[in-house]
């Protein structure tokens, strides 16, 4: 059976600029690209995950550099090409790509350490994965062993206690403008759940008015009336820039949804107060060029690596704790997998010592007369307890470190010594 490679492929915040990220980010869903990547040769399983800050693939794959090529490929598509993309892919395999995906669960891996909001996104991606059949008994395994060490981690530390989010990030931004939120007037663009969170932190800041546009005025009444807000349709949004003071945007949309020119004439309606734009959605809603204009001011999501996180000290001592927690729990995946390989092994070692010795028992009991039956059960379970004291130290070689060194010539070497059925 030729070897099977855990495969993790992706762009993140830490290498790649937000507008390299944009052109790979999955504005139309999941659906359309787990379908896209069955097509893919040599792939078992597959996962993938789309987020603000990182798109990545996880896959489980015949070993295979052309596998490797071709995922890079599709990551990118037509965006740019391998030359260009080799700076900011990056690839990792087996105990690297297990170790990675356990970081980025913990929020370890976060533009903002221990923000809480990965976990969810991890498990809507899985949940597509799953529902469409991509993933497997690997990794199934795999992220579910995710899930849990997220929980231990939150459960052990204190990292997310000293955490900031996206959006909290961005009303720090806001009161450094401002110097207060009290009585601010906010629209949210887009009623998704970033933008749920980012009203939450300016609602608790004191921000008073909460005005929700969104495609879907169902969703927008829903996310409006828990602030005692207001729902409009995107196209009342012109409007409503004459009289707010900060706008969250985060829609799924797949380009610019406000321009420069869009704005400039509301200032002088305005008479230039202070407007400010947070965009968190990616592709980027709003137009850069709006940072041009007098008394505006537009933060994207890279920009807001540059605030200050709170409590950096003490967030940056618990991630050492949670580290500890992701290296011990990605070293007890690695023997589970390590195990996959020995257990059918281990199984037709003890099914051949079985055989033998209910053939030897079935050749010898009949030439035993007048054996009661206590006697002949105490044969049998003799003949038992030998094959489990001959085969005890085989088993044992096979579990140890020792064996785990060049595993797979080691395991067959072993089922040539004992004459074992091949591998299927």
């Amino acid at each position: 059976m030729p070897s099977e490679t855990i495969l993790l492929l992706g762009v993140n915040h830490k290498n790649t600029p937000l507008e390299v990220r944009e052109k790979l980010a999955l504005s139309s869903g999941y659906e359309e690209p787990l379908q896209a990547l069955a097509g893919i040769a040599g792939l078992k399983e597959y996962f993938l995950l789309s987020t603000c800050n990182r798109v990545e693939i996880l896959v489980s794959a015949k070993d295979s550099a052309a596998v490797e090529k071709e995922l890079a490929g599709f990551l990118f598509g037509d965006a740019l090409s391998p030359d260009q993309y080799e700076k900011y892919l990056y690839c990792h395999r087996d105990d690297e790509a297990i170790h990675h995906l356990f970081m980025v669960a913990a929020s370890l891996d976060s533009m903002i350490v221990g923000e809480s909001q990965i976990l969810g996104q991890l498990k809507e991606a899985y949940r597509w994965a799953a529902d469409k059949k991509c993933t497997g008994p690997i990794l199934n395994k795999l992220l579910h062993k995710a899930f849990s060490v997220a929980k231990r981690v939150r459960s052990e530390t204190r990292i997310g206690s000293s955490a900031v989010s996206i959006s909290y990030a961005a009303i720090e931004l806001a009161k450094k403008i401002f110097g207060t939120l009290d009585n601010k007037k906010v629209l949210l663009i887009g009623a998704g759940e970033m933008a749920e969170l980012a009203a939450e932190h300016l609602v608790g800041n004191g921000a008073k008015d909460v005005v929700v546009a969104n495609r879907t005025l169902e969703r927008a009444l829903d996310l409006a009336k828990c602030f005692n807000g207001r729902a409009v349709g995107l196209d009342e949004v012109s409007d409503q820039l004459e009289q707010v003071d900060i706008i969250v945007s985060s829609t799924g949309a797949p380009g610019v949804i406000l321009h420069k020119a869009d704005v400039k004439p509301l200032m002088r309606n305005r008479r230039n107060k202070p407007l400010f734009f947070i965009d968190i959605a990616v592709p980027r809603d709003l137009d850069p060029a709006l940072n041009d204009l007098d008394n505006v001011y537009l933060y994207d999501i890279d920009d807001l690596n540059n605030v200050v996180e709170l409590n950096k000290a003490e967030r940056d001592k618990e991630a050492v704790k949670a580290s500890r927690i992701v290296d011990e729990e990605a070293l007890k995946f690695q023997d589970w997998q390590a195990g996959l390989a020995i257990t059918p092994t281990i199984a037709a070692l003890r099914k051949k010592g079985n055989r033998i010795s209910r053939m030897e028992l079935e050749r010898t009991l009949p030439r035993l007369k007048n054996l009661s039956d206590k006697e002949r059960k105490s044969i049998e379970k003799m003949a038992g307890a030998i094959v489990s004291r001959l085969l005890h130290d085989p088993v044992i070689f096979l579990k140890s470190e020792s064996c785990k060194d060049q595993s797979e010539m080691k395991v067959d070497l072993f089922r040539s010594l004992f004459n074992l059925e091949k591998k299927e």
